[in-house]
């Protein structure tokens, strides 16, 4: 049956991966870029890796925030099979500390009780192939702090033959990106700044491990993965700023890889912040096809031309965005252009939009079908 109650979990905690004992006893989590140190049953900065005893533990293993369906679009994906649904969850804490952060009720819980919803990654991937989804994404918060349970419910969902997706700031450590983007087919990654000192101010963190995994994402991984920045008033803006995070996109990571500006609403502990006005985004697509980037995207604003696919063969329009809504589809099964054949970089397929049965923007609710 549909149940939409809370399955009931004895224990949430999971053995952690990706740590080790230091010589002064205290163990050192190697998940992430901080190396949190802990003594005993002291949680690291994400709130949700533990130390237990002489071992990490992942606190919430099998339980979440809540799931829900939504577009591949808002992930956002744009290039990663359009107009398909996505089965999206994520769980609580973060591992970075962003002011700006839009989902802060989520990534900063401290009261693991407010996880209502509990699923074992089986009942997860059955309830995504249930409501008839093409994927599913690991988002609100980041996964890497749930890896454990992230990768599990990623095998769970291949052996269905279900894709995955990754929502993530990219704030991840060698030892442990090749296990994590190993299961998963896509992501997104948040390149929130391109000053480290942006990173520092607003996010408690640094920027260079987040270039780190881009380049290793482009260069070792088989992963498709779009890029996005959401840009904040007087903070990360400016002509110059956009200018150099577009060109080391162009020159590190290629010009194919898709760049989404979006826009920021206050919230979070930057309310006195005015929200991002549309021509800014405007100015900072400009700025990146100027460059030489052949697919920039602005985002959380009604923009058809911001939000158009144009072949780069021909540049005639051929996936038509409103927003999350899709207008109009013009590729193939492969993202070839019916006019010159140019095909479009990233992953295509016959279905979606491409089959006419576009997910479109609404977000639906759901219970883990048990």
């Amino acid at each position: 049956m549909n149940a939409t109650a809370p399955a009931v979990v004895p224990s949430a905690h999971h053995p952690g991966r990706y740590w080790h004992v230091l010589d002064d006893g205290r163990i050192q989590c190697d998940l992430c870029p901080r190396y949190c140190k802990l003594h005993p049953d002291q949680r690291g900065a994400c709130f949700v890796r533990m130390r237990e005893g002489n071992a990490m533990v992942l606190t919430t293993y099998g339980r979440s925030s809540g799931f829900c369906i939504d577009p591949v679009e808002k992930k956002p994906l744009n290039h990663f099979y359009p107009g398909t649904s996505v089965f999206s969850f994520g769980t609580a804490g973060c591992n970075l500390a962003c002011k700006f952060c839009q989902n802060w009720d989520i990534s900063k819980s401290r009261d693991m009780d407010r996880l209502m919803d509990a699923a074992s990654p089986d009942e997860i991937a059955e309830t995504a192939l249930h409501w008839g989804c093409h994927s599913v994404a690991f988002t609100y918060n980041d996964p890497v702090i749930f890896a454990e349970y992230a990768m599990d419910v990623a095998d769970a969902c291949h052996a269905r033959g279900l894709k995955t997706i990754a929502v993530t700031a990219g704030y991840i450590t060698e030892l442990a990106r090749g296990d994590f983007y190993a299961r998963m087919d896509a992501a997104n990654v948040d390149l929130k700044g391109f000053t480290d000192d942006f990173y520092v101010r607003l996010c408690g963190a640094h920027l260079q491990p987040v270039l780190d995994t881009l380049v290793w994402l482009r260069h070792s991984s088989k992963v498709w993965f779009e890029i996005t920045t959401l840009l904040i008033p007087g903070q990360n803006d400016s002509d110059a700023e956009l200018g150099a995070l577009a060109r080391w996109v162009r020159d590190e990571l290629g010009t194919d890889v898709p760049l989404h500006f979006s826009a920021f609403h206050p919230d979070f502990k930057m309310m006195d912040t005015p929200p991002t006005p549309p021509a800014t985004l405007t100015r900072a697509r400009r700025i990146a096809l100027d460059a030489g980037l052949k697919h920039v995207y602005t985002g959380n604003v009604h923009d058809v031309e911001g939000g158009t696919t144009h072949c780069t063969g021909c540049g005639k329009p051929l996936i038509v965005r409103d927003w999350y809504e899709i207008r109009d589809y013009r590729v193939d099964a492969h993202g070839a252009c019916p006019d010159c054949g140019t095909a479009l970089a990233g992953r295509f397929g016959p279905v979606g939009a491409a089959a006419g049965k576009a997910f479109g923007a609404r977000r639906i609710a759901v219970g883990i079908h048990r």
